[in-house]
């Protein structure tokens, strides 16, 4: 083993302080200083590798990409602290409660609809479980199913744009490409955009939803007792057709509007992924706003059309005021847009009157500080960590070993799919991502693999580190809230069959990569 095995067993050695429970960002720096000073001390390793860190640091603090990471943040905890999640379930129970299955199908199109939305696992598996989970044991439904149906949802932020882990896969991705193709003499690599990610995981989040709910289906067909129909009138409740379709719209219609302006804006090309970040959460603290006070809603209703209009001229119409000169029309549509922008002011003002009256913009703030900083503070201690893994000769290990296996780039493939999937039961995402990924990207992209298909096949591989026992996070957020009656074995049980869902998900997205570069090809051209 190259530089006396230093290098596989620093690896090691992070694997293990991490799962003694120390912080993740100071396990990874204190392994990196400890190795690197080691490997110095054996003439191993150069300390002048150390000199990048700070490079890496400023690079990380200055990346345009990543402030998206505190915004989409911020918009999924303002939604969820706006009650959003529990109209959502209350009104799709009642669509699809008389059906059998229906409450684990309504679990799982919410599900979706927050992670399209709120994008933040915890939030949504916390807000599930205290809202589906009584009302679906109550009504006769398998324990072990329920919980798993919960969790399997959950964990659908993690896939489905807008999702932090595609962002900063995104970042990983598309620099360790760059990074390849360079040192393989092409000059003029292709760019790989978190936009591009967003495309791709599309299809490919829908499809496992589909996946979860045929197994909800035919669970239901094969074993009815399992997940029994509600009565029409416990769905109902007294009320008519009219009055039943008026709430799920008025349930339904405002984050799908969210949704369509973030994901609108950015497959459009009308804005980066950054922009769209900050459309989210704008548009997350106006809904939040409407939802503390709808009896005076006319100026946030105003505010959100007022956001469309400016979109919609982004698109259209050149806003630049910086050129030497403006035709009449232009600067007609600058004064048009400068009067909107005034608008969206007012009732983004409002909204925040309004979410800090109620005491909710302080939560959101410290939670969304936490989340930003935790990420943040684990990408520097990453950045630590495989400089001096470089220095020792890691690199080249994980290069050697992966460019040498038998079936070429689908042997390379199937170890590394293989690998994260065995990483997940007890590391995050995030040092999957910034630790793991880094290493082995380029020597993936050296066999001439797609970067949009391997970064959402990484992406749905990662998503089973929230389900896969002993360490899932999605399994400790509902056992925190589940019924005492409600066993941990029970929750083990219950996500066993949709962890082999999303194993057989990463199957036909192998075989048909096409399920994540057909749709980047139609919007990007790429």
């Amino acid at each position: 083993m190259q530089h006396g095995g230093l290098d596989l067993l620093m690896f090691l050695a992070a694997c293990v302080v991490l799962l003694m429970g120390f912080p993740v960002a100071f396990s990874l720096g204190g392994v990196a200083i400890l190795f690197g000073g080691v490997g110095w001390l054996l003439g191993h390793f150069d300390l002048s590798f150390f000199s990048a860190v700070p490079q890496r640091i400023f690079g990380t603090m200055t990346n345009e990409v990543l402030i998206a990471v505190p915004l989409f943040v911020f918009m999924g905890v303002m939604l969820e602290r706006s009650k959003v999640a529990e109209e959502l379930l209350e009104n799709m129970g009642r669509m699809f409660g008389t059906l059998r299955g229906g409450l684990g199908i309504s679990v799982s199109i919410v599900g979706m609809l927050l992670a399209a939305s709120t994008g933040i696992v915890g939030a949504t598996v916390v807000t599930m479980g205290l809202l589906s989970l009584p009302t679906m044991l109550r009504n006769g439904y398998d324990p072990k199913l329920a919980c798993g149906s919960i969790c399997a949802a959950g964990t659908l932020g993690q896939i489905i744009p807008p999702s932090i882990v595609l962002v900063l896969l995104g970042d990983v991705i598309s620099n360790a490409y760059q990074q390849t193709q360079l040192s393989m003499g092409n000059f003029s690599p292709r760019t790989v955009s978190v936009g591009d990610l967003f495309a791709g995981a599309l299809l490919p989040g829908l499809t496992l939803v589909g996946l979860y709910i045929v197994y909800q289906l035919f669970i239901a067909f094969m074993r009815p007792e399992t997940s029994p129909a509600l009565p029409p009138d416990l769905t109902r409740e007294g009320k008519s057709r009219a009055q039943i379709i008026a709430q799920v719209a008025h349930a339904l219609v405002p984050p799908v509007i969210l949704i369509v302006a973030v994901l609108g804006s950015i497959l459009a090309g009308i804005a980066s992924p950054t922009e769209a970040a900050g459309v989210g959460a704008i548009g997350a603290l106006m809904l939040a706003g409407l939802r503390l006070d709808e009896r005076h809603g006319w100026s946030i209703y105003g505010a959100g059309l007022c956001l469309v209009g400016v979109l919609i001229l982004t698109a259209f119409v050149d806003l630049r005021v910086t050129r030497d000169a403006i035709p009449t029309s232009d600067m007609i549509w600058i004064v048009v847009a400068a009067l909107l922008c005034v608008g969206i002011l007012y009732g983004i003002l409002m909204s925040l009157w309004r979410v800090w009256r109620c005491g909710v913009l302080k939560e959101v703030m410290v939670g969304t500080a936490n989340v930003s900083a935790m990420v943040f503070v684990i990408l520097i201690g990453a950045a630590a960590f495989s400089l001096v893994f470089r220095g020792l000769g890691g690199e080249a290990m994980v290069h050697d070993f992966l460019t040498g296996m038998p079936g070429g780039a689908w042997g390379a493939i199937l170890v590394v799919m293989l690998v994260m999937f065995f990483l997940g039961f007890f590391l995050d995402f995030i040092e999957i991502t910034f630790v793991v990924v880094p290493l082995v990207a380029p020597a993936l992209f050296r066999y001439g693999i797609d970067p949009v298909w391997l970064g959402v096949l990484i992406a749905m591989n990662l998503q089973t580190s929230f389900l896969t026992p002993p360490f899932g996070f999605a399994l400790f957020y509902l056992r925190g809230v589940a019924p005492p009656e409600i066993t941990t074995l029970q929750i083990y049980k219950g996500v066993v069959p949709f962890v082999l869902i999303q194993i057989a998900a990463l199957f036909i997205l192998a075989v048909f990569p096409q399920l994540a570069t057909w749709l980047p090809t139609v919007v990007f051209g790429n």
